[in-house]
């Protein structure tokens, strides 16, 4: 691997990191439940991602990881506004 991709997924990587820090923390500062659910279900798209697309440039488009963390990215997008939604429907009930 060059240098070139080495920087590339060390920055993906630490973007996805900073995210990540900064949902904990919003979880952790939020004063209600709702917001505590935005926090968590946006950060964890925004931290996943850049460290899957981080993978995917490490070890190449046409590895078995890349191919597993395309499919971990899409179904991520997928299933976490559904899930996010189903928690605030719930709390909104209970």
């Amino acid at each position: 691997m060059s240098t070139a991709h080495t920087v590339i997924v060390c920055v993906l990587v630490g973007i996805g990191v900073a995210f990540s820090l900064s949902g904990a923390l919003g979880i952790l500062r939020m004063p209600d439940l709702y917001s505590r659910i935005q926090c968590s279900s946006k950060t964890i798209t925004m931290g996943a991602l850049p460290a899957l697309i981080g993978l995917v440039v490490g070890e190449g488009i046409v590895s078995s990881y890349a191919a597993r963390a395309l499919i971990v990215g899409f179904l991520l997008l997928v299933v976490n506004p559904a899930a996010s939604h189903a928690l605030a429907r719930a709390a909104y009930r209970a």
